[in-house]
C-alpha cells in the first residue's frame, strides 16, 4: 500500500543543474523541497504563482511573500483567494484539470511534446480499429462495443477522462473532508466554522493539485482509453493516443502499423466487454468505493493539528497530511474489497489479453513480442498502478494476468468461445480467486446456467397465485 494515499508527498526533485539553476530558483521564488510544501506549481497566474516552470517549480505561498511585483502578487492574492473560497465537492476539479493540462503542456521527461492530431493520424486509428473489430468477430462472441473511434491528443485524453476520475476519487475526498469536520466537539464546531471551512478548501485544494499532476503525467504514457482495465472515456468511444504509441513503439523494432493494430485490437476488446456486460463497470467501480469506505483518518494528529493550525503556515497541513495521517484500514471488509477488485481486473485483463492474443496471433508476426511487453508493462508497475497508489493509496497491479489469461484459453479450448464468453451473463459465473488457483477444476467443473434460473423466476412471477385460488375456494365452500 502506498503511504500516502492521495500523493501528499513533494513533487520529485527537478535534477541539479548547478550553481545557475539554483541561481534561477532563487531569483524566481521557486525550486523544490521544503520551499515547495504544497507543490502548487503549475496553477495559471501570473509571475511566480503560475509561472512557465511547470508543475512543482513554484509555491504560491512562498513565491507571492517573495519577489513578486506588486502586478504578480495581486493576481497571486486574487487566485490564493478563489482557492480558499471553493466551496464545491470534496476536491477541486477545476484546479485539477488546469494542473493536468499544464503538466501535458510540459511534455514527458524523454521530451515527447503533446501536438494535435492531424488529418492523417485520425484516419490511420479509424481503419486500424475497424480493421481490430474485424479481426475480434472471429475471437469472442460479443459484438463490437464501439460506435466510434478517435484519436486523441493527451490534453483531449484528460479532458475525456476527468468524469471517471471523480467517480473514482471523491469517495475517498469525502470521507477525508468530513474527518475535518468532524475531529472538533460540536460545541466548538460553530466557533471554529471558518477556520473548518478553510481546511476543507485547502483539502480541496491539495487533492485537485495532487490529482491533476498525476492525471497530466499518466496523460503522457497511456495509449488508449481503458489501459487500466476501468472504462475511463465516454461508453462506446474507442480511443488511441498517436503520440504516445509512437513513444511507446519506438524502440520495440516493430512497424508501427503493427503496434497501432494491437493496440486497437485491445482497446476493442475492452470496448466489447464493457458494453455488453452490463453489470461490469458498475461492479469495478464499487470494489473502488467498497475499498475507500475502509480508509480511516487519524483523528488524533487531525485534532492536533486543527488545535494548532496557523493559517499563515499553511504547510504545516501539508506536512501532517505527509506523514500518514490517512491509513487503509485492515478489516475483513476491507481485505474483501481488495480482493473483489484485484480478480476482477485480473479476469478483465486475462480476458482482453487471450482474446487479443487469439485475434492477433495467426495475422501479426509481431503478436507474441507485443503481446509479452504489454504484459510486463502492466505486472511491473505501470502507469495504472502507480497512478491508483498515488490517487487513493490502491494498488491496482494485475499480478494474476497470466493466471487469468491462462484461464480463459483453457476455458476457450474446452467449452468454445461461446461457452466461454457466456461466463459474463452474471457476476456469481466468474472465477473467483480460488479458481485461479486451479484453473483445471473450474474448466471442467458444472456451471450453473443463472440465465435459465432468470427465466424460471421470471415464469414463476408471472402466473396466478394457486394458494390464493385455493384459499378463496375453500372460504365460498364453507
Amino acid at each position: 500500500m502506498s503511504d500516502t494515499p492521495f500523493g501528499f508527498g513533494l513533487p520529485p526533485e527537478e535534477p541539479d543543474d548547478g550553481d545557475e539553476g539554483k541561481k534561477k530558483d532563487q531569483e524566481s521564488g521557486g525550486g523544490q523541497g521544503p520551499a515547495n510544501p504544497f507543490g502548487f506549481g503549475g496553477l495559471p497566474g501570473a509571475g511566480g504563482f503560475g509561472g512557465p516552470g511547470g508543475p512543482g517549480a513554484d509555491n504560491p505561498f512562498a513565491a507571492m511573500f517573495g519577489s513578486l511585483n506588486p502586478t504578480d502578487l495581486g493576481a497571486a492574492f486574487q487566485q490564493l483567494g478563489q482557492m480558499l473560497s471553493y466551496e464545491g465537492g470534496p476536491v477541486n476539479w477545476d484546479m485539477a484539470k488546469q494542473i493536468a493540462r499544464q503538466t501535458v503542456s510540459q511534455g514527458t521527461s524523454d521530451g515527447t511534446k503533446d501536438a494535435s492530431v492531424g488529418p492523417a493520424e485520425r484516419t490511420a486509428v479509424e481503419e486500424a480499429a475497424r480493421l481490430a473489430d474485424l479481426w475480434l468477430d472471429d475471437a469472442t462472441s460479443l459484438p463490437s462495443g464501439a460506435g466510434s473511434a478517435v484519436a486523441w491528443s493527451r490534453a483531449e485524453w484528460v479532458e475525456a477522462t476527468l468524469p471517471a476520475w471523480k467517480e473514482l476519487v471523491d469517495p475517498v475526498a469525502e470521507r477525508v473532508g468530513t474527518a475535518m469536520g468532524d475531529v472538533l466537539p460540536e460545541e466548538m464546531q460553530a466557533m471554529a466554522g471558518p477556520l473548518i471551512g478553510m481546511m476543507r478548501s485547502m483539502g480541496g485544494a491539495m487533492f485537485g493539485t495532487q490529482i491533476g499532476q498525476a492525471v497530466g503525467v499518466l496523460a503522457g504514457e497511456v495509449v488508449g482509453s481503458t489501459d487500466i482495465g476501468l472504462p475511463l472515456g465516454p461508453a462506446g468511444k474507442a480511443a488511441l493516443l498517436p503520440v504516445n504509441i509512437e513513444a511507446f513503439g519506438k524502440d520495440l523494432g516493430v512497424p508501427k502499423e503493427e503496434v497501432r493494430l494491437y493496440l486497437a485490437l485491445r482497446e476493442a476488446a475492452h470496448q466489447r466487454l464493457f458494453a455488453h456486460v452490463p453489470w461490469l463497470r458498475s461492479h469495478l467501480f464499487g470494489a473502488v468505493d467498497g475499498y475507500a469506505r475502509g480508509i480511516k483518518v487519524d483523528t488524533a494528529k487531525l485534532e492536533d493539528v486543527v488545535g494548532q493550525f496557523d493559517p499563515q503556515n499553511p504547510e504545516q497541513l501539508q506536512d501532517a497530511l505527509q506523514q500518514g495521517m490517512f491509513q487503509p484500514e485492515d478489516t475483513p471488509e476491507q481485505k474483501a474489497a481488495l480482493a473483489r477488485l484485484e480478480t476482477a481486473l485480473a479476469l478483465v485483463e486475462g480476458w482482453v489479453d487471450a482474446v487479443v492474443h487469439a485475434a492477433a496471433k495467426p495475422r501479426l508476426s509481431s503478436a507474441d513480442a507485443l503481446r509479452e511487453t504489454l504484459r510486463r508493462r502492466r505486472a511491473s508497475g505501470g502507469p495504472a498502478e502507480q497512478t491508483f497508489a498515488t490517487l487513493i493509496g490502491l494498488e491496482l497491479r494485475p499480478r494474476r494476468l497470466r493466471d487469468a489469461s491462462r484461464l480463459w484459453a483453457s476455458l476457450t479450448d474446452a467449452r468454445g468461445v461461446d461457452g466461454r464468453d457466456a461466463l459474463w451473463a452474471h457476476p456469481d459465473m466468474l472465477p473467483t480467486a480460488t479458481d485461479l488457483d486451479d484453473p483445471d477444476g473450474f474448466v471442467h467443473r458444472e456451471q450453473l446456467d443463472f440465465s435459465e434460473l432468470d427465466k424460471m423466476l421470471g415464469e414463476a412471477a408471472d402466473k396466478p397465485d394457486l394458494r390464493k385460488k385455493d384459499d378463496s375456494e375453500d372460504d365460498s365452500t364453507e
